[in-house]
């Protein structure tokens, strides 16, 4: 539904997206994250058509967003991070003004259903007779989102939806977001990392303008993990519970995580492939051992994040024994 291929956005001598590949099927909500900086904005305005490219290609449900830039926005509903509100207007009076705008596509015998239907979908029906500028900001970002669902897009484009929302709403949000995949196509940027992990089935990780993963968050979890890892919870105060653990076969590493005069949790690292849970639960409950707790460690996609983005720096080298120094 979306294919984006070698897109590069350049101002000047500063590259803000740097040869993007990617797709997304129908039906699909994918993650789009990145740091500040990173280059998403830039190219959610380019699949829009807000801006062009300086070079690639961008197809949007079949059409390419610069050489049939109209079908394509005909197809895709945009919530950029500040929603383009007319504070005079009434929520029903935008909505309506908005389902007039010719490149919607709203007939006039469907402007008063489908502007029921996106406040409802948003839960924004309870404001209809409210202005605008006198909304909360939780209430604008969801008069944005149903102004891009209004004319029933085949792609979603959402940057930030859930900005500034309380939990209630967030939860909402969530929930209508999952209700539109299937019937939409959405991609969903965002800072908030645990929004990704319960929305989105796939996840565009971009640092620099360039793309650093793309897959499932589990998948990334794997791959970036290269091993099983288990945590274990065990009561055996004053033994030795970290070799036991380590002389398991398969088992590749142990680490101590949690400390204190109770029990003590561990770490414990496997072959990649080789499931030692049984093994490791026998080893405990042979030393009579008090097992608490034993299960899978992910890792978070907070990690994850910081570990596709996050530059280490390289070590500084020692000058040389009575060499110069320059400034």
């Amino acid at each position: 539904m979306i294919e984006v291929q070698h897109l590069t956005k350049r101002y000047g001598r500063v590259t803000a997206v740097d040869d993007l590949t990617f797709k997304v099927e129908r039906g699909e909500i994918l993650g789009f994250l990145g740091p500040n900086g990173a280059g998403k904005t830039t190219t959610m305005r380019i699949l829009t058509g807000y801006m062009p490219a300086t070079e690639g290609k961008a197809v949007v449900a079949g059409f390419d967003v610069f050489e049939q830039p109209m079908e394509a926005k005909r197809r895709t509903g945009y919530l950029p991070e500040t929603p383009p509100l007319y504070p005079e207007m009434t929520v029903k009076e935008y909505l309506q003004f908005v389902s007039r705008i010719k490149l919607k596509g709203v007939s006039s015998s469907e402007r008063r259903s489908r502007v029921d239907d996106s406040m409802r979908k948003a839960r924004v029906d309870d404001m209809a007779n409210r202005h605008c500028g006198k909304l909360s900001k939780g209430y604008r970002q969801r008069v944005g989102l149903a102004q891009a669902i209004l004319h029933n897009p085949e792609v979603l484009i959402l940057d930030e939806p859930t900005a500034g929302l309380d939990p209630k709403q967030i939860i909402e949000t969530r929930q209508l977001i999952r209700e539109l995949a299937g019937t939409h196509t959405i991609i969903l940027s965002t800072h908030i990392l645990p929004e990704v992990s319960q929305t989105c089935e796939r996840v565009v990780i971009i640092n620099k303008g360039r793309v650093v993963a793309i897959d499932t968050p589990n998948n990334l979890t794997a791959r970036l993990r290269g091993s099983e890892t288990l945590y274990v919870e065990i009561d055996a105060q004053g033994h030795d519970v970290s070799s036991v653990l380590q002389a398991v076969p398969g088992v590749t590493g142990v680490s101590v995580t949690t400390k204190g005069d109770g029990p003590v949790g561990y770490e414990v690292s496997s072959e990649r492939g080789r499931d030692v849970r049984r093994d490791l639960a026998r080893a405990v409950v042979a030393q009579n051992y008090g097992l608490l707790e034993l299960r899978a460690s992910r890792m978070s996609l907070e990690e994850i994040f910081l570990s596709l983005t996050t530059e280490e720096k390289e070590p500084e080298q020692p000058a040389a024994a009575g060499g110069e120094q320059h400034g």
